[in-house]
């Protein structure tokens, strides 16, 4: 007589384990809480970007429009413009001061021998940025004035007082000065700005 024992026990089974719906639902939050913040940091990162693309551009632009402005004062048709008033004013100039020459050396003011010490006075005391435009000298050299450009102001009192120390100006007194600003011809581009001036003796300024 045989007997058959069984030893199997169910409990004895590894059992498999479920999550629980509770589990599942926290793990489900914790997942849509990582892909909140992961779509908040890319939506930061997309308009810093575009923040810096837009600055970028402004910048892009404004050096765009400065290299214009540039490129339109300083082109070479303007600049050869500029060049010509300039040549041609101081060809005006030239011819001025040499119809005074001619007019002292032809004797038809006066006493040419002693004027020239007057032109040689002028020609020792030369000021850079101002020059001489005409002189005027009657007679004896009582009666005296003078017209010219400066860059700067200041530069007429010095030129008075350097012209003051020369030997054939001693006594020579300069009671009226006038002083305006240069205005450009009309239809001609305006070049670098200074002003004029006009210097006359006491004699000359009363006999006007």
């Amino acid at each position: 007589m045989s007997q058959q024992i069984n030893l199997f026990n169910p409990q004895l089974l590894r059992q498999k384990q479920y999550f629980s719906v509770l589990t599942m639902l926290q793990a489900l939050a914790l997942i849509l809480l990582g892909s909140a913040l992961f779509y908040a940091y890319a939506v930061y990162q997309v308009q810093l970007l575009t923040q810096q693309s837009e600055e970028a551009a402004k910048r892009y632009a404004a050096e765009q429009a400065r290299l214009a402005r540039y490129a339109e004062n300083f082109s070479p048709q303007q600049s050869q413009q500029l060049l010509e008033g300039e040549l041609k004013k101081l060809e005006a100039q030239a011819v001025v001061q040499r119809e005074l020459i001619a007019t002292l050396k032809s004797g038809a003011i006066g006493n040419t021998s002693g004027y020239s010490e007057y032109m040689r006075a002028f020609a020792r005391q030369t000021i850079s940025g101002l020059w001489l435009t005409g002189f005027s000298i009657n007679g004896d050299a009582v009666q005296m004035s003078m017209n010219g450009g400066a860059l700067n102001p200041e530069l007429v009192p010095g030129y008075i007082k350097r012209l003051s120390q020369e030997k054939v100006m001693r006594g020579k007194e300069f009671a009226a000065l006038q002083m305006w600003q240069h205005k450009a011809e009309s239809g001609k581009p305006a070049g670098r700005q200074y002003l004029e001036f006009t210097l006359q003796s006491a004699e000359a300024g009363a006999k006007k």
